[in-house]
């Protein structure tokens, strides 16, 4: 069972690695002009588009390397889930698009299951 959870783990945390780390950090490196398109069309400043790319990147640094202190892991599984919570409300109240809205739902039960899984190697370990 540990292995299967393992198993589990890495693939919904690969998953979360490339939505949220790579896509975003690519979008800055190689097209800077489309980083602020999503949060403009939803009201928000310029400037939070950026602070919002570097705490994906910090947080799934977070979730990933595997001899991250227990708190902070928490507070980066806590802090994504806070980040597509919103974002799914932000979608909902501004462009009302049901496939916007889900999107980050979507990605939500994938991190709870990153973190799930994570919960269960980290009793092994113990």
């Amino acid at each position: 069972m540990k292995s299967t959870n393992k198993i589990i783990f890495w693939i919904t945390t690969i998953i979360l690695i490339l939505w949220e780390g790579v896509m975003p950090l690519s979008t800055v490196i190689f097209a800077p002009d489309q980083v602020t398109v999503g949060t403009a069309a939803l009201g928000y400043p310029t400037y939070f588009a950026y602070a919002l790319i570097a705490c994906k990147v910090l947080g799934v640094i977070a979730i990933s390397y595997p001899r991250t202190p227990a708190k902070i892991m928490e507070w980066a599984y806590a802090g994504l889930s806070f980040n597509l919570i919103f974002a799914a409300i932000s979608h909902g109240c501004v462009d009302k698009n049901i496939a916007y809205i889900a999107m980050p739902l979507v990605f939500l039960v994938i991190l709870f299951f990153s973190y799930k899984n994570n919960r269960v190697i980290q009793n092994y370990a113990k």
